[in-house]
């Protein structure tokens, strides 16, 4: 076979697509899930952070560190395993055992994060569950331990994977500070559809938190844009009025200004907040769900209380951009309006200076009659004290003299002028 050189990239391409294996384990189990994601800028963070702090918890437990600059990791801290992974905005870590305690989602079961470790974390918690997996029993049993363990009235659960399990949550934060989700599953669901399903459950809340970290953005956005909505209305009723144009042109480009820095702000919030929900809505496809015991299963659940917010989110997206379009819109109208009476009185100016153009070349004229006549009065003058020694050889008076040198003197003195004015234009 003909050598080729490989891309430098084609391995880690290959190899991503294995790099975050679903976890693998029996029923009955226990697992404690938890998503970190920093307040600000979390996009941006220092990710090196994440590391340190995944590494501070694999110390207390001695285990082995992940290879530098890794996005996810998988391995044994004590008698649990634990699964880490990084994103593009947060952390999530996922810890698993096959011992339960007596007392169904009990917050020991979530002291494998020790609370100095949690306090120190390079960020805030965006979500964290306990998730109760066991197999399964007859199904008013189940209804039972589902109605003392979760809130009735927002419960949510359903055959999930060819009835091969049961899911139920109900969404809600329990006084400890955790959802709480259970799973029951058959004798035909192996360890690792048990691991599939955790896995999607723990994806489905964590999805579904960043999602609607859209709708507050937009809550918070709603009155500022409704100013904004009443001010552009009030802007455009001056622009078809008796009004300043130039005033009214500063007030929308500066409305326009703010438009375009809320849509520059809140452009990544609600593209991620976008495609977070069309993971939410992934997920629970790829579960397969159908009813159980004529519950609300997830999809429904989520149409009727998550895809709202989602609407909200893109109506509110939809409406700040329809406002700046209006805002520029008008902008260029009045601008235009600007424009047009500018020009007006621009020509009112060049008319006013053409006037005094035309003013000044009179004066100009009257001014130059004036030069020739000064002029030749004193060249006449000059003149007349050259020639009169001629006037008695000629037998003629001074002032015949005088009189004969006027016409040819103002003649010479006019020519002399036009031939300088000719020269200087």
């Amino acid at each position: 076979m003909t050598p080729i050189q490989d891309h430098p990239l084609r391995f880690r391409l290959a190899n991503e697509l294995h790099a975050r294996p679903f976890p693998s384990f029996n029923a009955p189990a226990s697992v404690a899930f938890l998503a970190i994601k920093k307040e600000d800028r979390a996009a941006g963070r220092d990710r090196a952070q994440d590391m340190a702090h995944l590494i501070d918890l694999l110390d207390r437990y001695g285990a082995p560190h992940p290879q530098p600059g890794a996005t996810h990791y998988s391995g044994s801290i004590g008698r649990h395993n634990i699964k880490w992974e990084q994103h593009t905005e947060f952390v999530t870590y996922t810890v698993f055992s096959e011992a339960q305690s007596e007392r169904p989602f009990d917050q020991a079961e979530f002291d494998m994060f020790p609370r100095d470790w949690l306090a120190a974390a390079p960020g805030v918690r965006v979500t964290s569950a306990l998730i109760r997996v066991e197999r399964a029993q007859k199904d008013e049993v189940i209804l039972q331990k589902l109605r003392d363990w979760l809130v009735p009235e927002s419960l949510a659960c359903s055959y999930v994977l060819d009835r091969s399990a049961i899911v139920a949550g109900d969404f809600r934060v329990d006084p400890a500070g955790h959802l709480r989700f259970a799973i029951f599953a058959d004798d035909s669901c192996g360890p690792g559809r048990i691991g599939r399903i955790t896995q999607r459950l723990c994806e489905i809340e964590t999805y579904k938190a960043m999602s609607m970290l859209g709708f507050f953005r937009a809550g918070e956005m709603a009155s500022r844009i409704g100013e904004i909505e009443v001010e552009l209305g009030r802007l455009m009723d001056e622009m078809t009025g008796e009004s300043q144009p130039e005033k009214t042109l500063d007030d929308l480009l500066a409305v326009s200004q703010e438009l375009e820095a809320t849509i520059a702000r809140s452009s990544y919030r609600f593209g991620a907040t976008k495609a977070y929900a069309a993971l939410v809505k992934q997920r629970i496809e790829v579960l397969r769900e159908e009813t159980f015991m004529a519950r609300q299963s997830f999809g429904e659940f989520m149409m009727r209380r998550f895809d709202p917010a989602m609407r909200t989110i893109v109506a509110s997206q939809e409406r700040l951009n329809q406002l700046a379009d209006r805002s520029i819109r008008a902008s260029e109208l009045l601008r235009t309006k600007v424009d047009v009476a500018r020009s007006a009185q621009n020509q009112d100016l060049l008319a006013s200076m053409d006037k005094r153009a035309q003013s000044a070349l009179r004066l100009q004229e009257t001014v130059e009659g004036l030069s020739v006549v000064a002029i030749s009065y004193y060249a006449v003058s000059l003149a007349g004290y050259l020639f009169y020694p001629m006037a008695g050889v000629l037998g003629i008076s001074k002032s015949m003299l005088i009189a004969g040198l006027t016409v040819p003197v103002i003649a010479l003195v006019w020519v002399m002028i036009r031939r300088i004015k000719s020269r200087l234009t």
